[in-house]
């Protein structure tokens, strides 16, 4: 795989490994990613909880928290790592400030459309800044507005498909239609953002997530035009994925009939591995609830069945009966725990092998 360039960073294995929260991907994945050549990701959902014993107040605890994962990360590694940082957030532009403010390499933003992310960029940050789109037309619209509010255009896009895990960009009947599959994705956005390079002389490459989990899918994703990709299920199950062992254990049990879609409280559809606990909201069972954190703009918590960062943050901690794993198609894939390295190993050898056939 040759190496991605995006602005002063060079990215020797072109890889993004995907921020998945709550507690997924923290700085121990991220710089064992960041170790191996990629870009590692730390996930900012919900560590207000993860650090509650730094402030009883939830946003002030994300703050620290944040701060705390992005210190740890840069101990372990001297790669590149970035931060995942959802739009939904209540505290979206606190979490946004901190990230920049702690020179993070790489901001990637999605779960809503971050059309005013570059506001919050000082003139000398070398922060880059990376939204997540899920059609051509979304990505047209991010450049058209950063270049009208901030001369600023994205350094690199995410484009993620419907195969992708947790919450998903897409209308329920659209994630099993091919029009709107990550194949047929990839070339329509790659060919919006190459108006915006020849008008302005500039370089955007596109990333594509959602369903890649081989070296061979990389292979035929580039051919389309990726200039890398982005992976969230296929290191969940190593050692170094910051998540308990019974949520790493629920992915290699898992068989390819029990990865779902489901309808989250958040008002996206979302794929998720089944278990009890989901049985039990589908048969209308109200999980108690107060909310105490008002964590997402978009949840209405009065409607839900069950707090969503309370369930994500069970399953982090291996609670599976109060909680659930969201996870990408693919997740029935894996078979055993190991290595990030490993994991990047097969990933070239398997790419290799499809360019040399």
């Amino acid at each position: 795989m040759n190496a991605l360039h995006i602005g002063n960073l060079t990215i020797k294995v072109p890889v993004f490994q995907g921020g998945m929260g709550v507690g997924i991907s923290l700085s121990g994945l991220a710089s064992a990613v960041a170790n191996e050549g990629g870009v590692g990701v730390i996930s900012s959902a919900g560590l207000g909880l993860l650090y509650k014993k730094m402030s009883t107040d939830y946003f002030e605890a994300c703050v620290i928290g944040l701060k705390k994962e992005i210190e740890k990360a840069r101990e372990k590694t001297k790669g590149i790592i970035g931060v995942n940082i959802m739009v939904a957030m209540t505290n979206y532009a606190d979490m946004v400030k901190t990230a920049l403010a702690e020179k993070v390499d790489i901001i990637i933003s999605g779960a809503g459309l971050p059309l005013d992310l570059p506001k919050y960029r000082e003139a000398l940050s070398t922060t880059k800044l990376i939204p997540i789109v899920s059609s051509s037309r979304a990505a047209k619209l991010i450049c058209e507005k950063w270049k009208m509010l901030y001369d600023y255009f994205p350094d690199a896009i995410v484009v993620e498909g419907p195969k992708a895990g947790g919450h998903l960009g897409f209308k329920q009947d659209q994630l099993e239609d091919e029009n709107f599959s990550i194949q047929e994705l990839i070339p329509q956005v790659c060919k919006e953002v190459k108006e915006f390079e020849k008008i302005y002389d500039i370089k955007i490459p596109v990333i594509a997530a959602g369903g890649i989990y081989t070296g061979e899918d990389i292979y035929n994703i580039m051919k389309l035009g990726a200039s890398g990709v982005q992976m969230g299920t296929r290191f969940v199950t190593t050692e170094e994925c910051d998540a308990d062992s019974s949520f790493k254990e629920m992915y290699i049990n898992a068989k390819e009939s029990d990865i779902e879609i489901i309808k989250s409280p958040v008002g996206m559809p979302g794929r998720a591995i089944h278990n009890e606990f989901l049985s039990k909201v589908k048969n209308g069972e109200k999980m108690p609830i107060n909310c105490k954190f008002h964590c997402l703009k978009t949840c209405d918590w009065t409607k839900s069945p069950y707090c969503i960062i309370l369930a994500l943050y069970s399953a982090y901690n291996g609670n599976l009966n109060t909680g659930y794993a969201f996870a990408g198609s693919n997740a029935y894939r894996a078979t055993k725990i190991e290595t990030v390295k490993s994991i990047f190993n097969s990933l070239q050898l398997e790419y290799s092998a499809v360019v040399k056939a």
